[in-house]
C-alpha cells in the first residue's frame, strides 16, 4: 500500500508541476482570422491572432503535396524579427505570407508555431486558390517522362523566360507550375538571390520577393547602362549583371550587392584590347564598340577557389579574369576561331586533353563540386567573327577538369542524348548536389515549325529522373534554368558557410583525447553551442563509448574560459533545450557561449581514465552576424575499422560555399604531438553516405595550385587537402591511415569568403 501511495501522489505531483509551468506554446493563443489572395494565386496571405507575439520565435508555413507527388513538400519560416522587419506584424495581428500554393485547388497548409522557450505547436489549415491563366503553358507539359522515384538532389526549378508578364516561373519536378512573377514584366534577365528573385529590366535593377513584393534597387544609367541582357550569375560578394552600355555592346558585367550597390566593372572590350597591346597585336582586328556584337557575353562565373572571374563569350572562348586586376589567367575556346590567330590571346589558351572536344557557342558557365568546369555547349559557330570555327550542329552539356599548373584541359563528362539534341542558342546546365544536374534545351529544333524547349532531371546514378517539353518561340520559354531549394526556405536568409562541425573519434588520455579548434572572424561575437557526446551513440550501433565526457574550452593563450560535464549544469541549458539540441544522455555534455573573434580550442576527455569513442560538435547560433566561422577543425586517435577520425559539417542554408578540407598527420610532430598518423588518407561523403572525393597525398591533387594559393598547403606531402564547391547540405569527411596506418591526426575545414 505504501508504494502505491507514492506512486499515486508522485504522479499528482507531476501533474500539478506541468500546470505550473505550461510552455509558451501552451499558453500562447493563436487563431486564423482572415485568408486574403496575393497577386497570383500561388501567394496568400494568412492573417493570425496571437496573444502574445513577444514569445514567437519563428512560424514555418508547409504546402502538403497533392496525391501522388515525389516532389519534396514546399515550406518556409520566418523569423519573428523578419516579420517585424517586413512590417507583417502588428499585435496581436501577423501576416503570414503563403506563397508556392497549388493553383485552382484547395491546398492543405501545416503551420508550426515555435517559441524562445523551444516549444512548438502546429495546426492545419485550407487554402483555396483559383485558376491561374498561363500565357506560357507551363502548366501543361508535353511529358516525355513523369518524375521518377529516384534519388534526386532538387526538386523545384527557376524558368527563366520572356513569353508572359508574369516571368519568372517556378516549376517542381512534378511539372507542375508553383509560382510566377509579379512584375508585370516580360523580362528575360533573372536570377533567385538572398531567397528572391532578382531582374533587370532596362537600365534598372528590381526585386520580387516570394511574398510578391516587387522593390526597385537601382537605376544604371548613370553608368551609362542602357540594357541588362542575358543572364544574372552569383558573384564574389553579390550576383553579377551581364549590361550593353552606350559604348559597348554585350561586353560588359557588373557586381551588385543584394541592395543594388555596384561593387565591381569588367568591360571586355578594354580589358582584351589592352591584353593584345601589351602581346603585340592591334586589338582593332578583334575588338568592336556598339552596335557590333564581336564578344557575346551571356553568362559568368565566379571561382571562389582561386578569386576569379569565368566569362562565356559565345563568339569566342570562356576567358578567365583575375577577379580583383581584371588580367586574363586563361581562355578555354575552339581554336578553329578567331581569336587563336593572335598570339597576344594565343598564348593563353589551355590546351584540350587528347579526346576533350573545345566548348562551342556555350551558354551558362558555373563551377560544380569537384572545382570542375561545367556549361552548355550549344555547337554553334561564330555569327560575327570570321573565320567562325566548327560546326557540329548540335549541343552537349559537358564539364571540364582544368589543370591550371600544366594548362590542359580535359573533358571529363557530357551528356550528348547520341548527338541528337540541336540546341543552338541558350539553355543552360547546372548541378546541384554532386552529379544530380537540370539541363535546359532551350531552342530546340529551330528550324522546324514547331520549335520547343525541353527540361531534363539527371540524378547521380546519371538516370533520367524527369524529361518535360514546352511549345516555344526562340528562347522566349527557357532561356535559362537552375535549380532551387524551397523545401524549408528560411527569413532571413543564412549565407555560404559552414555552419557546425561534428567529429567522432577515439578518446585515451593525456594528450590522446578529441581536440576541437575553430577560428571565428568577422567584429561581431559569435554565439557557439558546443557538445560532447557518448552514451547515446549507442542508439546510433557505435561501440565502446566514452561513458561520461567532458567539455572544456580554451582561448587562444590557453585560458580555460568554460567548461562543462553534464549538460544541465550548464547556465544557458534553456538555449540547448530551445534549438533542439539537448543531449539523449544526461551525462553528455553541452554548453552555450558567446565568442569574441578569435582562435578557441574545445577538448574532451573522459572522467575517467578507459578509453571510449567520443562526439564533439560545433553550432553556429548566429550565422546572420557579421562574423563567420572561418576554420573547425578536430584532432584524435586514427585506429583502424570503423575507430576511425569521421568529422561532419554543413553546408549553410541554400547558398553552396567553396571550402577547402584538409587531413594532417607528420606536420603535427612539429607542434609536440607524438604518435602521428604517418599517411593520411581523405574521403568526403554527402548526406546519403556516397564518396564525392578522396585525397591521398595534396600536390595529385589538379587543384594544388589552388591550395597553396590560398595558404592552406599542408607542410607535409604525405598530408591530404580537398578543393570542392558544395552546395548546402551535410557532409562527412573521413581520415583514415593508409595501408591501415594509425596514429594522431586532424581534420580541417576551411570556408573560402
Amino acid at each position: 500500500m505504501k508504494t502505491c501511495s507514492l506512486i499515486v501522489v508522485g504522479a499528482v505531483l507531476m501533474v500539478f508541476s506541468h500546470l505550473a509551468s505550461g510552455t509558451q506554446a501552451d499558453d500562447t493563443t493563436i487563431r486564423i482570422i482572415n485568408q486574403t489572395q496575393g497577386v497570383t494565386p500561388f501567394i496568400n496571405k494568412v492573417t493570425l491572432d496571437v496573444s502574445d507575439t513577444s514569445v514567437l520565435k519563428s512560424i514555418q508555413f508547409t504546402v502538403i503535396p497533392k496525391p501522388g507527388s515525389v516532389t519534396r513538400p514546399l515550406s518556409g519560416t520566418y523569423s519573428n524579427e523578419y516579420l517585424v522587419s517586413r512590417g507583417f506584424e502588428h499585435p496581436p495581428e501577423v501576416i503570414l505570407p503563403v506563397y508556392g500554393l497549388y493553383d485552382g485547388y484547395n491546398n492543405t497548409v501545416k503551420l508550426t508555431y515555435r517559441f524562445l522557450d523551444g516549444s512548438s505547436k502546429q495546426v492545419n489549415t485550407t487554402i483555396t486558390t483559383t485558376v491561374f491563366n498561363d500565357p506560357c503553358r507551363y502548366k501543361n507539359p508535353t511529358v516525355l517522362q513523369h518524375r521518377s522515384g529516384g534519388a534526386l538532389s532538387y526538386d523545384y526549378m527557376m524558368v527563366k523566360g520572356s513569353c508572359s508578364d508574369f516571368a519568372p516561373a517556378i516549376i517542381d519536378t512534378d511539372g507542375i507550375l508553383r509560382w510566377v512573377g509579379t512584375a508585370g514584366l516580360s523580362i528575360g534577365t533573372v536570377t533567385f538571390f538572398d531567397n528572391a528573385v532578382y531582374f533587370g529590366h532596362g537600365h534598372n535593377l528590381s526585386r520580387i520577393d516570394l511574398d510578391g513584393t516587387v522593390t526597385l534597387l537601382g537605376d544604371y544609367s548613370s553608368l551609362r547602362v542602357v540594357n541588362f541582357h542575358h543572364n544574372i550569375d552569383r558573384g564574389k560578394v553579390g550576383i553579377i549583371l551581364d549590361a550593353d552600355t552606350t559604348t559597348d555592346y554585350n561586353s560588359v558585367t557588373i557586381e551588385v550587392d543584394a541592395s543594388g550597390r555596384v561593387l565591381k566593372t569588367w568591360n571586355m572590350a578594354n580589358i582584351i584590347s589592352a591584353a593584345m597591346i601589351a602581346g603585340g597585336d592591334d586589338p582593332n582586328q578583334f575588338v568592336y564598340h556598339s552596335p557590333t556584337d564581336w564578344f557575346h557575353l551571356n553568362g559568368t562565373t565566379y571561382n571562389r577557389a582561386d578569386d576569379s572571374l569565368i566569362v562565356s563569350s559565345r563568339e569566342n572562348f570562356l576567358i578567365c579574369l583575375d577577379y580583383e586586376t581584371s588580367t586574363i589567367k586563361w581562355i578555354l575556346g575552339d581554336p578553329t576561331k578567331k581569336w587563336h590567330q593572335f598570339p597576344s590571346l594565343r598564348k593563353f589558351a589551355l590546351t584540350l586533353a587528347p579526346g576533350s572536344r573545345p566548348p562551342i557557342g556555350q551558354h551558362a558557365p558555373s563551377i560544380a563540386y569537384d572545382q570542375s568546369l561545367l556549361l552548355l555547349d550549344n555547337g554553334q559557330s561564330s555569327v560575327f567573327q570570321v573565320p567562325r570555327g566548327e560546326q557540329p550542329g548540335y549541343a552537349s552539356p559537358r564539364k571540364y577538369k582544368l589543370d591550371l599548373k600544366a594548362k590542359i584541359a580535359t573533358e571529363i563528362w557530357n551528356f550528348e542524348m547520341g548527338q541528337n539534341i540541336v540546341c543552338p542558342f541558350c539553355g543552360s546546365v547546372y548541378e546541384d548536389s554532386p552529379l544530380n544536374y537540370l539541363i535546359d534545351y532551350a531552342f530546340e529544333n529551330p528550324n522546324a515549325q514547331n520549335a520547343f524547349a525541353q527540361l531534363l532531371g539527371l540524378n547521380a546514378a546519371g538516370e533520367k529522373v524527369f524529361y518535360y517539353q514546352y511549345p516555344t518561340f526562340s528562347c522566349t520559354t527557357a532561356y535559362r534554368a537552375f535549380p532551387i531549394h524551397l523545401e524549408n526556405t528560411k527569413f532571413p536568409t543564412v549565407g555560404p558557410q559552414a555552419i557546425n562541425l561534428s567529429t567522432r573519434g577515439l578518446v585515451l588520455t593525456g594528450d590522446n583525447v578529441l581536440i576541437g579548434g575553430f577560428i571565428i572572424t568577422g567584429t561581431d561575437p559569435k554565439t557557439m553551442l558546443l557538445r560532447a557526446l557518448g552514451p547515446s551513440l549507442r542508439s546510433l550501433g557505435v561501440s565502446g563509448v566514452l561513458s561520461d565526457p567532458v567539455l572544456r574550452i580554451y582561448n587562444s593563450s590557453g585560458t580555460l574560459i568554460a567548461a562543462n560535464d553534464n549538460w544541465q549544469s550548464d547556465p544557458n541549458h534553456f538555449v540547448v533545450e530551445a534549438n533542439g539540441l539537448t543531449p539523449a544522455n544526461l551525462l553528455e555534455s553541452a554548453t552555450v557561449q558567446t565568442l569574441a573573434p578569435g582562435a578557441y580550442t574545445v577538448i574532451v576527455r573522459g572522467t575517467d581514465p578507459t578509453p571510449g569513442i567520443g562526439l564533439v560538435e560545433l553550432y553556429d547560433l548566429s550565422p546572420l552576424s557579421n562574423s563567420k566561422l572561418k576554420n573547425i577543425s578536430t584532432r584524435g586517435s586514427v585506429g583502424t575499422t570503423d575507430n576511425v577520425l569521421i568529422s561532419g559539417f554543413i553546408i549553410g542554408d541554400v547558398e553552396s560555399a567553396t571550402v577547402v578540407v584538409r587531413a594532417l598527420g607528420p606536420s603535427l610532430a612539429a607542434s609536440g604531438v607524438s604518435g602521428v598518423l604517418s599517411d593520411p588518407t581523405l574521403t568526403i561523403y554527402n548526406s546519403t553516405g556516397t564518396p564525392i572525393a578522396t585525397n591521398d597525398n595534396w600536390q595529385d591533387n589538379v587543384n594544388a595550385i589552388d591550395i597553396q594559393r590560398n595558404g592552406l598547403a599542408p607542410p607535409n606531402p604525405q598530408e591530404s587537402t580537398l578543393v570542392l564547391h558544395l552546395p548546402a547540405g551535410s557532409y562527412t569527411a573521413v581520415v583514415r591511415g593508409a595501408n591501415g596506418g594509425t596514429g594522431v591526426g586532424l581534420a580541417e575545414v576551411y570556408t573560402l569568403h
